[in-house]
């Protein structure tokens, strides 16, 4: 092969990979691969990597994970955990959280150290896999919710953080409200929105979450448009729409009474977030996530998401 034709076959793989990974696209479409199923033999909840080949399989070229489940398998060795993704074909949207065993005290300010260094140390790590954000869910909801003194003390450890991460390492961070968390409802969010500089903290918006936590996710992100690094999509039953009016508790089995869906089952206005996001040029990662996947595989409910982001939302994989 002469350099001329070495050139030519190099950036035609260029051009294969961009259109594989979107390059060149506004949104990039990822897929969060913790989903439990109730067969052992095809859920994903105990095996990233079977998530990660079957969301592959059914067209999704990015995933997500926590550190905690990729640690288990990989801990110390970004090496063979870049191998073994770059064998099944997938590149990380986000690596997400802490290292497991290490502070998620973000209401406490006596662990304000040692939580900014476990999470500090996963933005590293997933900064080696060429994610370009960080996103992180807080710590375990206290049962009577976050008190004022609380969010002002994760308002600091979380400016902190996002400071951090945005100088040291160049890497954008994101705040994931999620059911159960120090972050759940729109006094939480806001509160920490209006405390912190919205370069250094931004938001991750899970349109199920937001929806279970009583908000509308659609007025949520035209307040915080830009500050949003991130969407989670998921969606909900149709009775819930705009916000629902039944906050699910802790002690719900979503293996048995779930409240998250694949896309399409009409709790979440798709189309509108979509439209909205078009309006302000909005780029980034939209990350499907399925919590649990009782009445059928994981695998299955990903190939229904996979055709409704395809096929309803016009969105590439």
């Amino acid at each position: 092969m002469n350099r001329r034709q070495f050139l030519l076959s190099a950036s035609g793989a260029a051009l294969a990979v961009q259109r594989v990974f979107g390059a060149d696209s506004r949104y990039k479409i990822g897929y969060t691969t913790n989903t439990r199923g109730s067969d052992p033999a095809t859920t994903w909840g105990t095996d990233p990597f079977r998530g990660f080949r079957q969301a592959h399989e059914v067209g999704f070229n990015y995933v997500e994970a926590f550190a905690t489940a990729l640690y288990e398998f990989y801990p110390n060795d970004a090496a063979g955990l870049r191998k073994r993704v770059d064998e099944i074909g997938v590149r990380f949207a986000a690596i997400t959280g802490g290292a497991r065993g290490g502070s998620t005290a973000f209401e406490d300010p006596a662990q304000r150290q040692a939580v900014i260094e476990n999470h500090l140390g996963v933005i590293r790590y997933s900064k080696k896999f060429g994610c370009n954000h960080q996103k992180t869910n807080l710590g375990k909801r206290r049962p009577g919710g976050s008190t004022e003194e609380d969010l002002k003390n994760i308002a600091e450890t979380v400016e902190i953080l996002g400071r951090r991460s945005l100088t040291e390492e160049g890497m954008p961070f994101g705040v994931h409200a999620h059911l159960g968390s120090q972050l759940q409802n729109q006094n939480e969010i806001d509160f920490i929105m209006a405390n912190t500089d919205p370069k250094h903290v931004r938001f991750v918006l899970d349109t199920g979450h937001i929806t279970m936590a009583g908000m509308d996710p659609i007025a949520l992100a035209k307040r915080l448009n830009h500050r949003i690094v991130e969407f989670h999509l998921k969606d909900t039953k149709p009775e819930d729409r705009g916000g629902t009016k039944h906050v699910p508790g802790p002690d719900r089995n979503q293996m048995t009474d779930p409240y998250f869906f694949p896309l399409g089952e009409g709790g979440v206005d798709f189309l509108a977030l979509k439209s909205y996001l078009d309006s302000i040029d909005w780029r980034g990662f939209l990350v499907v996530e399925l919590d649990t996947s009782p009445f059928r595989t994981p695998k299955e409910s990903a190939r229904i998401t996979a055709n409704y982001i395809q096929n309803t939302m016009k969105i590439p994989l």
